[in-house]
């Protein structure tokens, strides 16, 4: 007996598992009433077999209802079956009456229709008639066949974009932003450049004077804007003339450097190595006169 109980003494002992950490999700509320959920329906709570009816179809008159009874069930609208059709549609009638649905007095006449048309078709005919007789379901066939070409349409300008519903007017002020292009200034890099090509074929001129007049920069200047008063761009190139050599050509270029310096003249060239063009900005009238001084004419001498 002691050795059992030593024996079950030595036994390893069951441990509990220890309590699951991990969330919970929270059951969800079936209502809400007055800020509090409800998570279980009241025993004394009554619904009523009828009390949520869910009428999907929506339709816009008689002939829209009957166009959605023959499409369906896939029948052919020039051979509409009469009897079924009619039955249908009097069950609809019906269902809208009980669930107290206000009809147009549209769909009534349309009912009463179909119901001539049934009974035409039972009637027996003679046999001298047959063939000869319209078929009562003609008039019916054309009004439907002339709705749904009218319903195709309004489906399809539907699917156009239509203003405040798939697209919304925006106004935006845009300012009037005429481009004005500036022509790019001119280096004197440039300029030199094309003194240079001047030079060169001032070269090709020999001069045998014995004297020399001298060359005012000044009366130079007067040239120029005299030559350019029209207003018109003129290439740099035919502003000197290489018979007077290489110093009337400095003259010139001298005295169009001072009239750029004072913005009597404009000299442009549209990009690099491309021809230069002066224009004047001195635009004289007949008689105007412009004073014009030079610093590289030396002063004149005082008299006496």
């Amino acid at each position: 007996m002691t050795e059992e109980r030593a024996a079950d003494a030595g036994d390893p002992q069951p441990v509990a598992a220890p309590a699951s950490t991990a969330p919970q999700q929270q059951e969800m509320p079936l209502a809400v009433v007055h800020g509090q959920p409800v998570l279980q329906i009241p025993q004394d709570l009554y619904i009523p077999p009828d009390a949520l009816e869910v009428i999907l179809e929506a339709f816009e008159g008689p002939l829209d209802l009957l166009l959605y009874l023959i499409r369906r069930q896939n029948l052919d609208i020039l051979d509409i079956p009469v009897a079924d059709i009619t039955r249908q549609y009097v069950d609809y009638i019906q269902a809208m009456h009980e669930m107290r649905f206000e009809l147009a007095a549209d769909y009534l006449v349309m009912a009463a229709m179909l119901a001539e048309i049934k009974s035409r078709m039972l009637l027996p005919r003679a046999p001298n008639e047959v063939g000869e007789e319209e078929d009562p379901r003609a008039e019916l066939v054309r009004r439907l066949q002339e709705y749904e070409r009218f319903k195709k349409a309004a489906e399809d300008i539907d699917t156009l974009p239509r203003q405040d519903r798939d697209t919304a007017p925006v106004q935006a002020f845009v300012p009037d932003r005429a481009s004005v292009r500036l022509p790019p200034p001119v280096e004197l890099k440039e300029m030199l450049l094309a003194l240079h090509d001047v030079l060169k074929r001032a070269e090709l001129f020999t001069q045998h004077a014995i004297k020399r007049d001298a060359l005012s920069v000044r009366q130079r200047m007067g040239e120029l804007l005299e030559r350019l008063k029209d207003g018109s761009f003129y290439r740099f190139e035919t502003l000197f003339t290489a018979e007077e050599g290489k110093l009337g050509i400095v003259v010139t270029f001298l005295g169009m450097l001072t009239l750029a310096k004072e913005q009597l003249v404009e000299i442009v060239q549209e990009a690099p190595f491309a021809p230069i063009y002066v224009k004047s900005l001195a635009l004289l009238k007949d008689g105007d006169e412009i004073e014009l001084s030079s610093e590289f004419d030396e002063p004149a001498a005082n008299d006496g």
